[in-house]
């Protein structure tokens, strides 16, 4: 099954900017989906951005027209270009994938990101 590894978290100013990298074990552009999943403290995992097989984007309301997803083939790496953060975006970030539709989705160990001045 896929493995991912996460990095690129960090503590960041509000308005800054920073970006997130999960490399998978298996080529990406295979993976039925892959993408990002957050947990704020206290709350729930939440959906940030996602990308299908077939190249289609899912993002979270509140990160649409900031945070930019996509696949690096060449590296078998997925980015998460994070603009414009606010202090709500504070959370551990989880990189996910999905081998194929009857696989269980994995995840990676997480990256931590805090916005604050």
């Amino acid at each position: 099954q896929v493995q991912l590894v996460e990095s690129g978290g960090g503590l960041v100013q509000p308005g800054g900017s920073l970006t997130l990298s999960c490399v998978s074990s298996e080529t990406i552009i295979s993976l039925d989906y892959i993408g990002w999943f957050r947990q704020p403290p206290g709350n729930q995992r939440e959906l940030v951005a996602r990308i299908t097989r077939g190249g289609s984007t899912t993002y979270g309301d509140s990160v649409k027209g900031r945070f930019t997803i996509f696949r690096d083939s060449a590296k078998n790496t997925l980015i998460l270009q994070m603009n414009d953060l606010e202090p709500e975006d504070t959370a551990r970030y989880y990189c996910t994938a999905k081998s194929g539709p009857l696989e269980e989705p994995r995840w990676g160990q997480g990256t931590q990101v805090t916005v604050s001045s």
